[in-house]
């Protein structure tokens, strides 16, 4: 864990991203969607956070918002000391070139209209590189990097591979040299042998460029192999933060237990108990006044349903949201 007075590379100060909704038989009635309900963390130079969460619970729209690409409804982005949303465009553009994105789907975030030369020169481009021989020289040196052949260059996107194309994606997130890759669930739509691939190749980028990375993904035996520190999502929400190893190996919210007790073992004669839970995921519409997981969690009690818990540091950088650990709880699990 890192020094109190070193100063994050990426601090997110309670965010908010909220959508309006309209709903209604003529649709006049505005609410709001609250995606991302007020999350804090940090992120050190070098290291690798990995959020996760089920599907819908704001992981995707956060890195989004860390990014400015969707503007955060209240909260602070402080990155490299400086706050993003009180920048103009173009001095956010200027410091978008430290911090980039890999998506999730390489068939749809490469446009197919460019040539991987143009895909690869568009960022050079928009930064200042005016000269198309050094250009191509960044981007033959990037296409080396990545472990793709330079003629490909001169190929279309629909002529790769899903792995092909999420090197060239990684490949466009490098050539600017950043500081910061926001990598949104980068290897979901590869087949598994390609994933182990693209994960390697990430190892090796961050170590050989010096890489920080805000890993976004559902699948925790992923995320186990490439982060140091994890963050728990629920509902827009955080639930839980810290060592990585820590959270596996005594995982504090109930949460974090349930989705830790889903990794499938490769050992039959290992059994793990399963938790299975009941309800449904509340609407983000109308989330619960008090914690978000209440109305599915085995180990409720009244609190629950009336306080919304804060993070609690139980130990050196383990943190968790929840009323079991916390001295002023005032009951008992049920």
């Amino acid at each position: 864990m890192a020094s109190p007075e070193e100063t994050p590379l990426l601090d997110v100060k309670d965010l908010k991203i909220y959508f309006e909704k309209k709903r209604g038989l003529f649709k006049k009635e505005i609410t709001q969607v609250k995606a991302v309900d007020g999350i804090s963390f940090q992120i050190q130079e070098g290291e690798t956070l990995g959020l996760v969460g089920e599907s819908g619970c704001g992981k995707s729209t956060t890195g989004r918002g860390i990014s400015q690409l969707i503007p955060p409804t209240e909260g602070d982005v402080l990155f490299q000391g400086e706050n993003l949303a009180g920048l103009s465009r173009n001095d956010l553009r200027k410091k978008r070139r430290d911090m980039q994105m890999v998506f999730q789907d390489p068939y749809s975030s490469l446009n197919p209209r460019l040539t991987v030369e143009d895909i690869l020169a568009e960022p050079l481009k928009a930064h200042g590189v005016k000269n198309r021989q050094e250009r191509l020289e960044k981007i033959n040196a990037m296409l080396d990097v990545v472990g793709l052949n330079r003629n490909y260059a001169y190929r279309y996107a629909h002529e790769f591979s899903g792995g092909q194309r999420q090197r060239i994606g990684i490949a466009r997130a490098l050539i600017l040299n950043p500081k910061l890759i926001i990598a949104d669930e980068p290897v979901a739509a590869l087949d598994v042998s390609i994933q182990a691939q693209i994960l390697n190749l990430l190892k090796d980028l961050q170590e050989e460029f010096q890489l920080t990375y805000l890993f976004i993904s559902h699948d925790l035996s992923v995320v186990r192999h490439l982060t140091n520190r994890l963050a728990v999502m629920y509902l827009g929400r955080m639930a839980e933060i810290g060592n990585t190893e820590k959270i596996f190996s005594n995982p504090l919210h109930p949460y974090t237990q349930t989705l830790l007790s889903a990794i499938p073992v490769s050992n039959p004669r290992h059994k793990r108990e399963r938790i299975i839970l009941k309800g449904d995921v509340p609407s983000p519409v109308n989330p619960p006044k008090g914690c978000a997981f209440a109305g599915r969690c085995p180990k409720v009690f009244d609190r629950c349903y009336e306080e919304r818990p804060s993070l609690l540091t139980i130990d050196d950088d383990h943190q968790v949201a929840c009323h079991l650990y916390d001295d002023q709880s005032g009951g008992e699990p049920s």
